[in-house]
């Protein structure tokens, strides 16, 4: 190999390693301040080190010799989303990537200087999709469960007459101030429910907000959906959980303190509780009225967990509900047959707020 290729193949690696280096920092960063994930710190500054031990037979002084940033072509190359982050999901996975793909690029190169070198960054790069993966499902979770807590107003909303329909419900309630969606709409082909429940999810995260899916891990999972909502009858969640992941939310539908327990024992993230009041919605043989209610604030005293009043909650009995120590609520009626849905949101979310 000449000598100004010798120079160029240890350039590409300087760059690829500094790159890899940044982007294994950043994900530990995030692990160690932000999750205080002490496992997953440490999982990342072992690919940290493990990677400098893998590199330690190449020689530093030609490392530094070839670096020339101030000629680097790429330095002047931009493109528009590289500066533009939305959440901190999406900077994890910029760093994820950006750690894979450097790896693979010295393992490649370095093939050219000592075998033994690529076959010890192979080993890395195997490590870090794992890490990576891990990193970046716990994210999501954290994310969602974040959004989660500060959540007020749930709103569930059938398919619509068609996806144009069911868009703008979407978008105006999202826009409303309505912190979760669901989608519930038992009539419908699950061809129809899938291709409603991605056009949900691609609205409902433009405007942060989370989607749901009733009773459906399978199209929950296959939509990208937030999570899924689960009642008595239907799947437990911890079967659920299995089809979803573990990055997703699980919603189970409560009319019992033993059921509120029981879904706790089950790995729910929230429940519903109710039917609080008669509904034209759903119909109910018995209502459990605000007296459960009560109870449910008190036994979550002992283990915290979001809890929806569901069940004929309208505005004007919204204050009832929160009487009992509940400021979440989750409504179908209130909403669907407003004469104007958006500022029916907007009302009810005025009102838990006020209270």
């Amino acid at each position: 190999m000449s000598i100004q290729s010798h120079r160029a193949v240890y350039r590409i690696l300087d760059a690829s390693i500094n790159r890899a280096g940044e982007g294994l920092r950043t994900m530990e960063e995030y692990a160690r301040f932000v999750l205080d994930d002490s496992t997953m710190t440490s999982s990342l500054k072992t690919l940290r080190h493990g990677l400098t031990t893998a590199l330690s037979i190449l020689d530093r002084e030609s490392l530094l010799a070839a670096r020339d940033t101030a000629d680097d072509v790429g330095t002047n190359i931009q493109v528009e989303t590289e500066y533009h982050r939305s959440n901190a999901v999406s900077v994890i996975q910029a760093a994820a990537s950006r750690t894979q793909q450097s790896l693979r690029v010295i393992e490649e190169y370095s093939k050219l200087i000592d075998t033994s070198v690529s076959s010890a960054v192979e080993r890395v790069r195997y490590r870090a999709y794992t890490v990576c993966a891990d990193l970046e499902q716990q994210l999501r979770r954290s994310d969602r469960l974040t959004r989660l807590a500060a959540s007020q107003l749930y709103v569930l909303i059938d398919a619509g007459t068609d996806d144009q329909d069911f868009a703008t419900k979407v978008t105006e309630l999202s826009k409303a101030g309505v912190d979760i969606l669901q989608l519930r709409d038992s009539a419908q082909s699950d061809r129809v429910l899938l291709e409603r429940a991605k056009i949900g999810v691609l609205i409902a995260n433009q405007n942060d907000t989370l989607f749901i899916v009733n009773d459906r891990p399978d199209i929950a999972a296959a939509s990208g959906a937030d999570g899924v909502h689960v009642g008595q009858d239907e799947m437990p969640a911890d079967a659920a959980r299995a089809i979803i992941g573990t990055d997703r939310l699980i919603g189970v539908s409560t009319h019992s303190i033993a059921q509120v327990h029981d879904a706790i024992g089950e790995g729910a993230d929230y429940i519903g509780c109710g039917p609080v009041f008669p509904s034209r919605t759903k119909l109910f043989d018995e209502f459990v009225g605000t007296e459960f209610l009560s109870e449910v604030h008190d036994a979550k005293k002992q283990r915290a967990l979001p809890a929806f009043a569901i069940g004929g909650i309208e505005a004007d009995n919204v204050a009832q509900v929160t009487a009992t120590g509940f400021h979440r609520i989750a409504v179908t009626g209130a909403i669907d047959r407003a004469d104007d849905r958006v500022t029916a949101a907007r009302d009810l979310r005025n009102r838990l707020q006020a209270n």
